[in-house]
């Protein structure tokens, strides 16, 4: 991802996600739940994940997954934009999707497993 726009885009090719105000700024979300937000910090955005998941990122590519207290207790990472981890990251938005959409809407897109 290159930018808060390119995040967008991509969030926005799965089923039934609409840009809804989210902490008063347009955000993915689906069944009124946001996916990801522009976040707090520069050159970054805040994408929902799952807590066990979030230390294995932080672990496993901390150029690319990071946070600060704010989101320290809370189920929600920092994603750097322009880093080599596209794919990951594609899979995180798409596993925000999963955690956040209807048992329907999951079968619907050929998802009936988590990805």
């Amino acid at each position: 991802m290159d930018s808060w726009e390119d995040a967008v885009a991509f969030a926005c090719t799965l089923p039934d996600v609409t840009m809804e105000s989210w902490w008063g700024t347009p955000c993915p979300k689906i069944n009124g739940k946001g996916l990801m937000s522009p976040g707090r910090e520069m050159g970054s955005f805040a994408l929902m994940v799952a807590s066990p998941e979030k230390e294995l990122l932080f672990e496993t590519d901390p150029g690319t997954f990071w946070q600060t207290d704010h989101y320290a207790n809370y189920p929600m990472l920092l994603v750097r934009y322009a880093t080599e981890s596209r794919e990951r990251i594609e899979l995180y938005i798409r596993r925000a999707w999963w955690d956040r959409a209807k048992k329907p809407q999951r079968l619907a897109a050929g998802m009936a497993e988590r990805p």
